[in-house]
């Protein structure tokens, strides 16, 4: 497996692409947003290790590491602003008046 694909992160996908089975299941927002969690872990988690690694000098690519650091960043920033939207859509829907 050579390096550029190690350091892929899934994208998110729609609930219909996500399931490939037979059945007509969909999934929920929550499922939905528990995956994107879970990947940014992952993504997080990945640059940690990458950064312990050259800190010992088990790797010696910087590239590798700080592509892996880059990718964590910014997926942890989409899901806050994800997250942010989230929210201010809530707080707008509680702010109609019935």
């Amino acid at each position: 497996m050579d390096k550029i694909s190690m350091l892929q992160t899934p994208m998110i996908q729609s609930p219909a692409a996500s399931k490939p089975n037979s059945e007509n299941k969909t999934e929920g927002f929550g499922e939905i947003f528990k995956k994107a969690l879970q990947d940014v872990n992952a993504a997080q988690n990945e640059s940690d290790k990458l950064t312990g690694q050259l800190v010992t000098g088990q790797v010696e690519d910087v590239h590798e590491v700080m592509i892996a650091a880059q990718k964590a960043s910014l997926s942890l920033e989409m899901t806050v602003q994800v997250r942010n939207k989230v929210v201010e859509a809530y707080q707008e829907v509680m702010r109609m008046q019935l």
